[in-house]
């Protein structure tokens, strides 16, 4: 896909870019693919394949409609190199963005991209999802997280659940359609108050498929006072290390929603 026709797609679709959002995926395609050659960021560096398949592709959300251009906190996990939340940002402006990513290296790219980009409301976060996810600053905060190709969705649920707001919703985005998926995680999306609201299928202009699932978050989760207690308690006698602690309070947690045992109301 050219530029040009990536333009004039959008436009059609009554999302016509300005002189300065044409200039900021342009620059955006420059330091992918420089910073490519530093770090591993992305397979695809030809021009026209990444304004298909990582720019187009990545706006799909606005596309069918399922991200309003408002004031409203997204939280992109497993982004790379921003995949799909910076390139609605730039067609979105308004949206307020934060990315968690387990590797350095690609913050880095990041907070310099945004800076080229002059992008506001961006924030980056060095650290696995597992652990910001027990962070009362992020836990419950946002009112969409998206994922691109990141997990199965049983896997998936369990990691960004957790960030959304009741009512929020979590949209993953997927180049295969995968009805066991959803099967998989039925038991942990009930655990997690959370529904599978639409399977969108679509298919970008090259006739590629593609497939949106929508999660919404219906209630906020009640955990039991003795899961409550788990990680207080672990800080105190230091039980279960750091890199588990989170694993096993949400293993108490899922004996406490299914009375595994009977000392657990």
């Amino acid at each position: 896909m050219k530029p040009e026709t990536f333009y004039n797609l959008l436009a059609e679709q009554n999302l016509p870019l300005s002189d300065q959002q044409k200039k900021q995926f342009e620059r955006y395609f420059e330091l992918l693919v420089e910073w490519n050659e530093k770090i591993n960021l992305t397979a695809i560096t030809d021009k026209e394949e990444v304004y298909l398949k990582h720019f187009y592709d990545s706006i799909a959300p606005i596309l069918q409609g399922l991200i309003p251009n408002e004031t409203i906190k997204l939280l992109d996990i497993g982004a790379g190199a921003g995949f799909p939340s910076l390139p609605m940002k730039i067609l979105y402006p308004q949206l307020d963005v934060t990315i968690i990513d387990s590797l350095n290296k690609r913050i880095n790219f990041l907070q310099l991209l945004a800076q080229e980009l002059d992008l506001d409301d961006v924030h980056f976060y060095h650290g696995r999802a597992e652990d910001f996810a027990q962070d009362k600053n992020f836990r419950a905060q946002y009112d969409f997280v998206t994922a691109r190709a990141v997990a199965r969705m049983q896997v998936l649920s369990e990691l960004t659940i957790p960030y959304l707001k009741v009512g929020g919703k979590l949209l993953a985005l997927k180049a295969s359609n995968a009805p066991e998926e959803l099967l998989e995680a039925k038991n942990a999306l009930n655990l997690l108050f959370s529904k599978v609201e639409d399977n969108l299928s679509y298919a970008l202009p090259n006739g590629d498929p593609r497939y949106i699932t929508v999660v919404e978050k219906k209630k906020k989760r009640q955990i039991n006072i003795h899961v409550r207690l788990a990680c207080p308690i672990n800080a105190r006698f230091n039980l279960f290390s750091k890199k588990n602690i989170y694993k096993v309070c949400n293993f108490f947690a899922i004996l406490s929603q299914a009375k595994v045992f009977n000392v657990i109301p």
